[in-house]
């Protein structure tokens, strides 16, 4: 047996915090200020890890190899099920002609930039997200708005600022599912709580965006618009999150948002239309793409071309618009996306659910781990519940297989994508199965609680800082639910500690982590490339920053009035 020790260096914690700290920081320093690849950074942060849990934690090897063992798995099963399963159905949809039918269905609606910017980046950036996410909706909605006529870097901006509300719950609650996994708090739990967080931002967003295109004007005209989007999409995520499943709440949110905008289009629309966009640094960054200037100063000559036209609103398209397709084309676009939900739907029935809980699942003690905490109790991480039947990603699997008998997508064909798919994720998988390791390390090593207690000494302030970690870790791996397997342990010990919620503080790391996706370097690096800019992410960078910033403030000030006796009523 092994028990896990507080101050296992020096008899200080605050020593043993600091060495606690040291694969994390490694981690951060590589991908930073190196710009390591996510894997390398992820490897080397575990060997770090393991290494200490060795020979300053006094873990016995065998333990510690199983433990980054289950980590791993973990990360394969149930997390990268999910993520390969929900690509692979986007992938599925893009080789047959129905993909680009449903953007042009979107983009038929209106050629005003400013309510494209909240129907492709909001709504249909957060309906990929339920799907895909790592990228694929900045990348694709960014494309999907040069279409429109934005400028590049006004949507590649866009894109990464609208790539925030969605993402706690995106890839199928893939971040949710994984802080469940780590922390042991009960995920309907989790998920209700990060769906009376996440709603705010949402509330915000569509607003920014707005701005973001057209400025004051922007938002003094489509405010309308804007806000019922928001409403929408927040209520549609509290209500699915907290009563229905959570795997479904960006798909639900989404579609929703989606029906409301396209039924208020038809009694309202802004007194003027936007169908140009003047941006005056797409020249220089033009340039900088080509190598004629770089990204982060340097002296050349260009010339600015910019249309800006504003018109009045146009109800059936014109010009700028595309040709609505016909219904039974849009039916056929969208078909993918009622069939997961149809799908998710049967499972939540009580009798499926019940079969499926008892057939469909099985929980087992890890071989190879007998660990205690400081006080003698054994460490939950130690059981792991294993999911088939039940689990998020064969639900996506059997969608999948229903989406290629309705498009007529041959087996071998459909088998082929599926390979592509994996190969496509390969450092991606190596990536999280590498962060689900060196989580569980740490986990049962005791270097997470180490650094929990040591946090803990900020007592309340604590409240403070833990939206500040999660943006932190988001905005350096990338990934929300990276994010969340290396810091989801650590939030709950130092809420325990300090007499805060554990499950506020968990789903806290989740939703504030968000906000620090529009700023982390393979997000930038994504956007840039998909709209011909490679080399401008600095410049992304800064005009992004402020908001990223400006958001986590105002999610910090509704964090610490939901540890109050205020808002303390909306923790479950």
């Amino acid at each position: 047996m092994f028990e896990q020790i507080l101050d296992p260096f020096g008899g200080s914690v605050a020593l043993s915090a600091v060495l606690a700290a040291l694969p994390l920081l490694l981690l951060f320093v590589l991908l930073g200020v190196f710009r390591a690849k996510a894997w390398q950074a992820a490897l080397a942060g575990l060997g770090l890890s393991l290494l200490l849990a060795v020979v300053v934690w006094k873990m016995p090897v065998v333990q510690a190899l199983s433990g980054t063992a289950e980590g791993m798995f973990y990360g394969l099963f149930p997390i990268l099920w999910i993520l390969v399963n929900a690509m692979w159905i986007y992938k599925l949809t893009v080789e047959t002609r129905w993909f680009e039918v449903l953007g042009r269905t979107i983009r038929s609606v209106s050629d005003d930039l400013r309510i494209l910017s909240i129907l492709i980046a909001f709504c249909f950036g957060a309906l990929l997200e339920s799907l895909a996410g790592f990228g694929a909706p900045v990348a694709i909605s960014a494309a999907m708005l040069m279409a429109a006529g934005m400028k590049p870097l006004k949507s590649a901006m866009v894109s990464l600022l609208a790539n925030t509300a969605p993402v706690a719950f995106g890839a199928m609650a893939a971040p949710i599912i994984a802080l469940n996994g780590v922390t042991g708090l009960p995920i309907d739990q989790l998920s209700s709580m990060a769906g009376r967080q996440t709603p705010f931002i949402a509330l915000i967003v569509p607003l920014v965006l707005v701005f973001l295109v057209d400025g004051r004007r922007g938002v003094r005209q489509t405010w309308p618009v804007a806000l019922v989007a928001g409403l929408v999409f927040g209520g549609a995520q509290f209500v699915t999150s907290n009563f229905f499943a959570v795997e479904l709440t960006d798909v639900v949110a989404a579609v929703l948002t989606v029906v409301a905008v396209l039924v208020m289009l038809r009694f309202w629309q802004p007194s003027t239309t936007v169908t140009g966009d003047d941006d005056e640094a797409v020249a220089e960054q033009g340039a900088a793409a080509q190598g004629g200037v770089s990204a982060v100063g340097g002296p050349t000559t260009t010339t600015t071309t910019t249309t800006t036209t504003t018109t009045l609103p146009r109800t059936g398209g014109g010009d700028g618009a595309q040709e609505r397709p016909s219904t039974r084309e849009v039916w056929m676009a969208i078909a993918p996306y009622l069939i997961i939900m149809a799908i998710f739907s049967l499972a939540q029935i009580p009798g499926i659910k019940h079969w499926l809980t008892e057939v469909g699942s099985v929980t087992f003690r890890w071989p190879g781990l007998d660990v205690v905490d400081s006080a003698g109790e054994p460490v939950g991480a130690q059981n792991f519940k294993l999911d088939h039947l039940k689990a998020t990603g064969t639900l996506l699997l059997f969608s999948g297989i229903a989406t290629m008998a309705l498009y007529r997508i041959p087996f071998s064909r459909g088998l082929a994508i599926y390979k592509d798919t994996v190969h496509q994720l390969r450092w991606t998988i190596l990536t999280v199965t590498a962060v689900l390791g060196l989580s569980f390390v740490m986990n049962l090593s005791g270097q997470t609680t180490s650094l929990g207690f040591a946090l803990a000494s900020a007592g309340g302030f604590f409240a403070f800082l833990s939206p500040l970690i999660g943006w932190i870790g988001v905005a350096l791996t990338g990934s929300d639910t990276s994010s969340n397997s290396l810091f989801g342990q650590l939030q709950v010990t130092a809420a325990e500690q300090t007499g805060l919620s554990p499950v506020l503080m968990a789903a806290t790391n989740s939703s504030a982590g968000v906000l620090g996706k529009m700023l982390s370097l393979q997000n930038l690096a994504v956007a840039a490339a998909a709209v011909g800019l490679a080399g401008a992410e600095s410049t992304l960078f800064r005009r992004l920053v402020g908001w990223s910033l400006g958001l986590l403030v105002f999610v910090t000030a509704l964090v610490v009035l939901q540890s109050t006796p205020v808002l303390g009523w909306m923790v479950p």
